[in-house]
């Protein structure tokens, strides 16, 4: 991935997040009163206009033109993280680490979270553009929230952890979001083996693109022009998990998959009123330590 892509993608993510924030209040999947101040330029203009009804189904609209079933897929997803962490923490998780953590604003906005450590990873373009941009909003970071900077080309995830005095022996809730469909099969299997040293009963949540989507695109709707335009951006996605492999992998790591789900999943679960195709290879898993 190139140094900036991050932040660019966070951006994007952080748009829906904003727009869901302006839906009716017996509608939307949840609130993110920040997502609105990471948008530069144009998004943080149309994000602004779109507690206007018209403005947002007109930006909706446009998003599914251009990228069949990103705004719902994303949108449901959040909310579907959202809860398999709640679930997490209910279940006596005592620290939470995002990595490529990017604008994600989790550790702000879940009052179930303000109370317990949360460690966010990311690259130090995106660390640093995110924590100088809460700063100007809050006037302050929270205590509660570390920001971790690595660069991937100089260290990893391991170096970090000593570096940090990372504590292992903390039952622990990693988020990856976004992530394992840019990254190559070492690196994948690189981050499972760091995840692999938390104690028992900690959980990972992530997300992966089915593999078929990378091999035969064409049977998945929306597929082929998506791959076409993130080649044309150099955004290219290198990794997928089949789902029917995915449990095996997971066990070789001492994690038990608990739920994997595809978008129109957890799109029917959570928006059976705002049916939307495509997306349908995006997938999010739930795993615990055995």
């Amino acid at each position: 991935m190139k140094a900036d892509k991050a932040s660019q993608t966070a951006q994007y993510m952080a748009l829906f997040r904003a727009l869901e924030t302006t839906q009716p209040a017996n509608k939307r999947l949840f609130v993110d009163p920040y997502a609105v101040s990471f948008l530069d330029g144009k998004l943080n203009w149309v994000a602004r206009l779109s507690f206007l009804s018209f403005v947002r189904n007109y930006v909706q609209n446009t998003i599914h033109k251009k990228i069949p079933g990103a705004l719902t897929s994303g949108i449901a997803r959040t909310r579907y993280i959202d809860d398999l962490l709640q679930q997490t923490v209910q279940q006596n998780i005592q620290q939470v680490i995002i990595l490529g953590a990017g604008f994600d604003t989790r550790a702000l906005r879940l009052d179930y979270l303000s109370n317990i450590p949360v460690i966010e990873i990311d690259h130090p373009n995106t660390a640093q553009k995110k924590t100088s941009i809460l700063k100007k909003t809050l006037g302050h970071l929270p205590n509660h929230i570390h920001y971790w900077q690595i660069d991937f080309n100089k260290e990893s995830l391991q170096e970090l952890a000593v570096r940090e005095k990372l504590d292992f022996s903390i039952p622990t809730t990693i988020i990856w979001e976004g992530v394992t469909n840019y990254l190559n099969a070492q690196a994948i299997d690189s981050t499972f083996a760091f995840a692999s040293q938390f104690a028992k009963g900690s959980c990972i949540i992530f997300t992966y693109v089915h593999q078929q989507v990378l091999d035969a695109p064409e049977t998945f709707f929306g597929a082929q022009k998506l791959l076409k335009d993130l080649d044309a951006i150099e955004e290219r996605w290198t990794f997928g998990f089949s789902p029917e492999k995915l449990s095996a992998y997971l066990q070789h790591y001492n994690f038990v998959l608990l739920e994997d789900s595809g978008a129109s999943d957890y799109r029917d679960r959570y928006l059976p009123n705002r049916p939307e195709k495509g997306y349908e290879f995006y997938r999010v898993a739930f795993a615990s330590k055995a």
